[in-house]
Protein backbone atom coordinates (compact mmCIF):
# COMPACT_ATOMS: atom_id res chain seq x y z
CA UNK A 1 0.00 0.00 0.00
CA UNK A 2 1.28 3.43 -0.93
CA UNK A 3 1.63 5.95 1.86
CA UNK A 4 0.11 9.38 1.56
CA UNK A 5 2.50 12.29 1.41
CA UNK A 6 2.02 14.46 4.46
CA UNK A 7 2.05 18.12 3.61
CA UNK A 8 2.97 20.57 6.32
CA UNK A 9 1.10 23.81 6.87
CA UNK A 10 1.37 26.42 4.15
CA UNK A 11 1.95 29.81 5.69
CA UNK A 12 1.48 33.10 3.91
CA UNK A 13 1.95 36.45 5.58
CA UNK A 14 -0.65 39.10 4.79
CA UNK A 15 0.61 42.64 5.08
CA UNK A 16 -1.46 45.09 3.05
CA UNK A 17 -2.42 43.43 -0.20
CA UNK A 18 -4.85 40.54 0.28
CA UNK A 19 -4.96 39.80 -3.46
CA UNK A 20 -1.19 39.35 -3.48
CA UNK A 21 -1.36 37.00 -0.48
CA UNK A 22 -3.98 34.85 -2.24
CA UNK A 23 -1.81 34.72 -5.35
CA UNK A 24 1.20 33.61 -3.26
CA UNK A 25 -0.91 30.95 -1.52
CA UNK A 26 -2.16 29.55 -4.84
CA UNK A 27 1.41 29.42 -6.15
CA UNK A 28 2.57 27.49 -3.07
CA UNK A 29 -0.35 25.09 -3.36
CA UNK A 30 0.46 24.47 -7.03
CA UNK A 31 4.13 23.82 -6.24
CA UNK A 32 3.11 21.31 -3.55
CA UNK A 33 0.99 19.48 -6.13
CA UNK A 34 -2.23 20.02 -4.21
CA UNK A 35 -4.34 21.01 -7.22
CA UNK A 36 -3.12 18.03 -9.23
CA UNK A 37 -3.95 15.68 -6.35
CA UNK A 38 -7.44 17.15 -5.93
CA UNK A 39 -8.14 16.79 -9.63
CA UNK A 40 -6.94 13.19 -9.56
CA UNK A 41 -9.17 12.27 -6.62
CA UNK A 42 -12.29 14.00 -7.95
CA UNK A 43 -13.47 10.81 -9.69
CA UNK A 44 -12.79 7.12 -9.12
CA UNK A 45 -10.17 5.72 -11.47
CA UNK A 46 -10.16 1.95 -12.00
CA UNK A 47 -6.79 0.20 -11.61
CA UNK A 48 -6.58 -0.61 -15.34
CA UNK A 49 -7.05 3.04 -16.30
CA UNK A 50 -4.62 4.18 -13.61
CA UNK A 51 -1.94 1.76 -14.84
CA UNK A 52 -2.41 2.86 -18.45
CA UNK A 53 -2.17 6.53 -17.45
CA UNK A 54 1.02 5.90 -15.48
CA UNK A 55 2.59 4.02 -18.41
CA UNK A 56 1.72 6.88 -20.77
CA UNK A 57 3.17 9.46 -18.35
CA UNK A 58 6.37 7.44 -18.02
CA UNK A 59 6.64 7.18 -21.80
CA UNK A 60 6.15 10.95 -22.13
CA UNK A 61 8.88 11.60 -19.54
CA UNK A 62 11.22 9.16 -21.30
CA UNK A 63 10.71 10.86 -24.68
CA UNK A 64 11.23 14.29 -23.10
CA UNK A 65 14.50 13.14 -21.52
CA UNK A 66 15.66 11.69 -24.85
CA UNK A 67 14.97 15.04 -26.56
CA UNK A 68 16.96 16.87 -23.89
CA UNK A 69 19.94 14.53 -24.32
CA UNK A 70 20.07 15.07 -28.10
CA UNK A 71 20.21 18.85 -27.86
Amino acid sequence: MKRAKIIGPLEVTVSDDLERAIKVLKKKMALEGLFKELKKRRHYEPPSVRDRRKREEAERRRRKNMRKRRV
